[in-house]
């Protein structure tokens, strides 16, 4: 199996010698081409930075992030910028669209910084957008569009260029429970028929029971891991649940 994602003994730190936070300490991880993976942690327990560091948003303190066999911690900013264009694909719980845009737009923009031929850009933004069944509002603006229908246009955006990794930071956050259902079967069909590798970040169990692996984060560390194996998405649920409960006081933060 082909390692899209290798991270190796990474550590963030904030502050000064005499104040000293300890973002993500120590953790280490895989993920395989076409895995669909989520984090989850409660609030502070370091799911976004560690995110952030893998996106390149952030800058890690010590270890190692290998995508595609590429240490993304040494390279200069300009390779670095490159890398993020060609690699990976981002969808954010905000959605992040240009309101002066279209749909088709939006998307294409995506393929126009890529340097795609300008001949290509029709026939493959059509294509995702059939893919995610949003062929009937190609050209309506954001304000037009539910916000179910602008995240999968920010899902169709990040899926266009074919990246190695797709980084979803809460995507469904902003969206209500039919909404958030689906978009969430729109990873799966991305996840398992273009073998999409996606890796989440979310709060929500359900959100996280579409996964095949769900890592726990706590403190900065690797808290626990499940492996969903042959389980249906509700045994997962369940399971999930339990290791939520071994959280503690952090429950609040994290259902």
């Amino acid at each position: 199996m082909q390692k899209i994602l290798s991270v190796e003994h990474l550590e963030k730190y904030y502050g000064n010698k005499g104040n000293v936070t300890k973002a993500v300490d120590d953790v280490s991880f895989s993920l395989d081409k076409g895995e669909f993976i989520a984090i989850m942690g409660a609030s502070g327990s370091g799911k976004t930075t560690l995110l952030n560091c893998i996106s390149t948003i952030d800058t890690a303190t010590a270890g190692h992030i290998l995508i595609n066999g590429q240490d993304i911690t040494s390279l200069n900013s300009k390779k670095l910028a490159r890398f993020r264009r060609d690699e990976l694909g981002f969808i954010f719980q905000d959605f992040s669209l240009l309101d002066t845009l279209t749909a088709f737009e939006n998307i294409a923009l995506a393929l126009s910084i890529n340097n795609t031929p300008a001949g290509e850009i029709d026939d493959k933004v059509k294509g995702v957008a059939h893919q995610l069944m949003i062929d009937d509002i190609l050209e309506k603006y954001p304000y037009q569009m539910s916000g179910g229908q602008k995240q999968r246009v920010a899902a169709a955006r990040a899926i266009v260029t074919n990246p190695s990794l797709i980084l979803a930071d809460e995507p469904t956050g902003a969206l209500d429970s039919k909404s958030a259902r689906m978009l969430l079967e729109s990873f799966e069909f991305l996840n398992k028929n273009l073998s999409a590798t996606i890796l989440m970040v979310t709060h929500d169990s359900f959100t996280a029971s579409y996964c095949q692996r769900v890592l726990f984060l706590k403190d900065g560390k690797i808290f626990n891991e499940i492996d969903r194996g042959s389980d249906s998405r509700k045994q997962l649920f369940g399971r999930i649940i339990e290791v939520l409960s071994l959280l503690g006081g952090d429950n609040a933060n994290v259902l």
